[in-house]
């Protein structure tokens, strides 16, 4: 955990650009033109932090705080309006379900999809497969169509992908929730695993038990800014007391 930060924010800043025409037809559209309503909403609003190698780093909040949207700018789905937000090595974004998936293409033809995204050689997506599979336990369902799968299909392929790209940082939005207990624990030792070999975690979750268990270190967002940020325990106690259970 020496030397520059994996993951660097300073006064973090995300706004987004609403129209609000009350318009639901053409007829309306045109009558509601000239009394369109466009608001911006601060999703982040200067939020700093730096995330040491090596750690696991959860960040907490209701709906709406911005969570999802902290983790979208770090893998780069979008740009910040303004501040920076930093990230060193390379990254296995894991932020919903299906990200990254085409639903027309098999199983086994998104691994290699994604795997060329994330900056790996057939070849070497071609070492990786049959480990991704067996950890997926998705079995000859690797051969069909992504758009057959269940949730919890989605979500133990797009993790068995995340965790086998020789990523530095991965970045999970939620994905533990779903599925069963026995494969949350393989996911969890995962984890443990991919931290104790150098890697930086930084995954959002409304689950504070997981949250006690993985993770090094809590961020509560609250509004777009970091309303806590320290030892998991406390954290989560604080956010259980102010928030209610």
């Amino acid at each position: 955990m020496s030397g520059s930060p994996a993951i660097v924010a300073r006064d973090l800043v995300k706004e987004f650009v609403v129209s609000h025409s009350g318009a639901n037809s053409l007829k309306t559209t045109i009558l509601w033109f000239r009394r369109a309503r466009v608001e911006t909403l601060r999703v982040l609003d200067g939020v700093s932090f730096d995330i040491a190698r090596g750690t696991c780093v959860a960040v907490i909040g209701k709906n709406g705080a911005g969570k999802s949207t902290l983790l979208a700018l770090l893998a780069k789905v979008y740009r910040p309006t303004s501040g920076v937000i930093r990230a060193e090595g390379r990254i296995a974004p894991l932020l919903e379900l299906g990200a990254g998936f085409h639903p027309d293409l098999t199983g086994l033809e998104n691994v290699f999809f994604n795997g060329v995204i994330l900056g790996l050689s057939r070849k070497e997506i071609s070492r990786r497969i049959d480990r991704i599979v067996e950890f997926s336990e998705i079995g000859s369902s690797i051969d069909a169509p992504v758009r057959t799968y269940s949730s919890g299909m989605l979500a133990r392929l797009g993790f068995a992908v995340a965790v086998h790209m020789d990523a530095e940082i991965l970045l999970v939005d939620e994905v533990l929730s779903v599925g069963d207990l026995q494969f949350e624990r393989k996911c969890i030792r995962r984890i443990e695993e991919f931290r104790e070999s150098g890697g930086t975690i930084f995954f959002v979750s409304h689950h504070l038990d997981t949250v006690r268990k993985v993770a090094d270190r809590c961020i509560w967002l609250k509004d777009g800014r970091i309303e806590a940020d320290g030892d998991p325990a406390e954290v989560t106690a604080l956010y259980e007391d102010r928030m209610g259970r």
